[in-house]
Parts: C-alpha cells; structure tokens; sequence
C-alpha cells in the first residue's frame, strides 16, 4: 500500500462521515460561523473548502481524489518520510497546505514562503539526518499546537484537536516504507 493511501486511511478514520456543525466556520460555505450556508464536513472535507461541492453528497472515492491533488501533492508528501508525510498531510487537511509546509520550513530553517520546493525538501531531509526523525517530527507538531491554540476556535475544538494531534506520532509509526 502507498503511503499516500495508508495516510489517507488514517485521517480519513480521524475525520469521520458528514457533520453540520453551526459552530465550526468550516462547516459554512462563507468561512465564517452564521455566514451564508452552514453545508458541513464530510471526511475532512469542508465547505469552507470547497463551497461548490454539495459537501452531503461527497463520496469516499472523491474525497480521496481531493486529499491526494489539493493536499497530499502539493505539500510534497511523496518525498518526505512516510511519517512526517503523515504529519504535515494531517496539517494541511486541518490548516491548509500553505500553512503545513510552512511548518515544515519553520522546522527546517527555511525559507518561509508556503511552498514546497527542492530548498525547503533539501533542508528538511539534511535536519532529519542531523537530528532524526522523531525530533523534526516533534518539532513540526510543535509548531503546530502552538498555532491551533491560539486560533478563537481553541475552546470549543481544542480538546479534540490535542488529542489528534497526540495520536498522530502513534499513528505515524504504523507508516511503511513503500515502492
């Protein structure tokens, strides 16, 4: 199995089936909580997102067409070790791609503009040599509890959002090297 389809796997069984949550701004076309149609999240995939897509009707198979062109491809996962690929995939479900390679660069001493390049890809396998895998790994998730928390959502999500971000080193050890 690709790692692609066994991270896909792992957050897909995170993000579970459809919800309408009027409190969560993902779940409203607009972004913003009470601000146009509240059409919901289904497996991560929100109508903030993707305002177009009648989000109730989305199907398993293009929910995984989504994650793998607008996330998994362009954060680079392909080339990142499988576990943080796993890591920086969660990020860009939950945050945005954008921002899951900036953690990247911010962890790597990048160059922090938001995309994946042969720079940033550089650096960030000459950190896992220098300091290992489990301490980039560490330092990503870092980063990314430190903004999570500060995001106005944090009391109503923050709990949920800690214990996801807890179970991903977990779940990253289950990732296997694939050809």
């Amino acid at each position: 199995m690709t790692a692609f389809l066994q991270a896909f796997a792992i957050i897909v069984g995170t993000e579970g089936g459809f919800t309408r949550n009027g409190l969560d701004p993902g779940n409203w076309d607009s972004g913003k909580c009470g601000v146009g149609q509240c059409k919901g999240t289904k497996f991560g995939i929100s109508s903030a997102a993707y305002p177009a897509l009648n989000i109730a009707l989305l199907t398993l198979e293009q929910a995984q067409e989504i994650y793998h062109k607008d996330y998994w491809s362009k954060i680079g996962a392909d080339d990142l070790p499988p576990e943080l690929g796993l890591l920086a995939f969660d990020s860009a479900v939950n945050n945005g791609a954008v921002q899951a390679v900036r953690w990247l660069q911010t962890s790597a001493g990048a160059a922090i503009d938001g995309a994946m390049g042969p720079v940033t890809l550089a650096k960030v396998r000459a950190l896992v040599k220098k300091d290992g895998l489990d301490a980039v790994c560490a330092e990503y998730l870092a980063q990314r509890l430190m903004f999570m928390a500060g995001l106005p959502t944090w009391r109503t999500f923050g709990l949920g959002w800690a214990r996801r971000l807890c179970r991903l080193p977990y779940q990253a050890r289950t990732m296997t090297e694939t050809t």
